[in-house]
């Protein structure tokens, strides 16, 4: 397969052609930084019609932090599966480590989630993911991913 064009941001479309997700699974809205094997930053608005939003200690509708952490994945995922040797394969989430929920993200929030490669093997890797509202982190951790044989193999 011809390698996909990465011209930042990436919106949508070239999203659901990374990543096998689709709504109302799909969670990251766009991605504005890209550094192969490095680095990511992704983009996800947190509407108010959100149907996972549940209130938080003080009564407004937040973001769960099961779907928190699946919206960092994403990030990370979309990174590893945009090469084109990986373009095939499906990725799994393998473990996660030292994770850090550092307050509530409300319906109206803007997050930016940023993945950083701690280690990448041909099958298996390590990214260390923040998520920011306003620069304040919201989580942060470690999380361990795997890659399956191109789909199609065994």
């Amino acid at each position: 397969m011809a390698p996909m064009d990465l011209t930042l941001p990436l919106d949508n479309a070239a999203i659901e052609k990374i990543l096998l997700h689709r709504y109302p699974f799909l969670f990251v809205d766009r991605i504005t930084e890209f550094e192969v094997d490095k680095r990511i930053v992704g983009i996800k608005n947190v509407s108010h019609n959100e149907r996972y939003l549940s209130p938080a200690a003080d009564g407004r509708p937040a973001l769960p932090p099961t779907i928190l952490t699946e919206v960092v994945a994403q990030v990370g995922a979309i990174m590893i599966l945009a090469k084109p040797e990986n373009r095939q394969r499906l990725i799994f989430f393998a473990g996660i480590e030292r994770v850090r929920y550092r307050r509530p993200v409300h319906a109206g929030d803007v997050i930016e989630i940023e993945a950083t490669v701690l280690r990448l093997r041909s099958r298996m890797g390590r990214l260390q993911g923040v998520a920011r509202v306003n620069g304040q982190p919201v989580i942060e951790g470690t999380m361990t991913f795997a890659l399956g044989p191109p789909q199609g193999e065994s």
